[in-house]
């Protein structure tokens, strides 16, 4: 195999797996209406996003091709059963969000070499053409980090310090790619990728709990009467239902605070906020419509749906 054949092997083992989770998500990451070099620069950006939550989670395709990659000394953990990582886990996946962020270093010019992992490569071109920062690069870094020494959030308030991090940077890179960041626009942002990443802790309730994870406040869970056994039952009790219609509310506030950012731009731009912020209303109807039981069913948007709130919100702008 000769030297180029081998680098596109590697690049196909470390990339192709990741890029390939954009059609799972609630809204659409770069749909087809958007100019070409916009659904480039996005999928770039969904791409780091991505790789960053698969090392954390433990969810990379080839652990081992990444971590050879990155120069990671710390020896890949060996299989484990479902549930929280073992010390072992958590220190290879430490190891590796150190990697890589040493490896966004090289992206932003920082060395004297270019970037090693395909992924973080492609976000090269956008640095300079948008002006963008590390910073809402690192952030999602330290959400994963956080993920592995933080596995449950006392209260509400709590819960959205998290998303500051693991969510909110992604809407801002959004803007910075659009170049339409002003600060209002990005207050806006800040309550819709919050209110999105919320609705994924609902829809994953079970998941998450699987990775020794609870997303849903404690003050909540005790207001509720909510224990961890019922969120492990394989139906949602009463009480959790009730629960879980509580948050469904708090998300669809946090949405509602947002959705007015869909009316500051126009164009197409406009029409991918809608779908962004479209999943979100179409994931909580799809709760609502599984009566609130998220441990027996993984709800999922509803295509049509979708499509229809999207069509309104792109209408009223908001």
């Amino acid at each position: 195999m000769t030297a180029v054949a081998a680098s596109a092997k590697s690049d196909n083992q470390t990339d192709g797996d990741t890029l390939d989770k954009a059609g799972l998500e609630n809204f659409p990451v770069a749909p087809f209406f958007l100019p070409a070099a916009w659904r480039a620069d996005l999928m770039a950006v969904y791409g780091f996003a991505r790789l960053i939550d698969d090392a954390g989670d433990g969810d990379l395709a080839h652990p081992a091709e990444v971590a050879r990659l990155l120069g990671v000394k710390v020896p890949v953990a060996p299989p484990a059963p479902p549930g929280p990582p073992t010390e072992a886990e958590a220190e290879f996946r430490l190891a590796l969000l150190d990697g890589l962020e040493r490896d966004l270093d090289r992206a932003f010019g920082n060395g004297t070499e270019p970037p090693r992992h395909p992924l973080m490569r492609a976000l090269v071109p956008l640095v300079d053409k948008h002006a963008l920062t590390p910073e809402p690069f690192r952030r999602l870094i330290e959400a994963n980090r956080v993920d592995q020494t933080t596995a449950r959030y006392a209260t509400y308030r709590d819960l959205i310090g998290y998303c500051t991090l693991s969510a909110d940077p992604v809407g801002r890179l959004v803007l910075s790619i659009a170049g339409v960041s002003t600060p209002e626009r990005v207050a806006y942002s800040d309550a819709v990728c919050s209110a999105l990443q919320v609705v994924e802790h609902l829809q994953d309730v079970a998941e998450d709990l699987g990775r020794g994870r609870i997303y849903l406040p404690a003050e909540d869970l005790e207001r509720f009467g909510v224990t961890e056994a019922d969120l492990a039952a394989p139906t949602a009790s009463p009480r959790v239902r009730e629960l879980v219609a509580f948050e469904v509310d708090r998300a669809r506030t946090l949405l509602d605070h947002g959705a007015p950012l869909v009316g500051t731009v126009r164009g197409r731009l406009r029409l991918l906020l809608a779908g962004f912020t479209a999943g979100g209303y179409a994931a909580l109807a799809a709760i609502e419509a599984a009566g609130y039981d998220v441990l027996a069913h993984q709800a999922k948007p509803d295509k049509r749906r979708l499509a229809v709130k999207a069509a309104r919100l792109f209408a009223k702008g908001r």
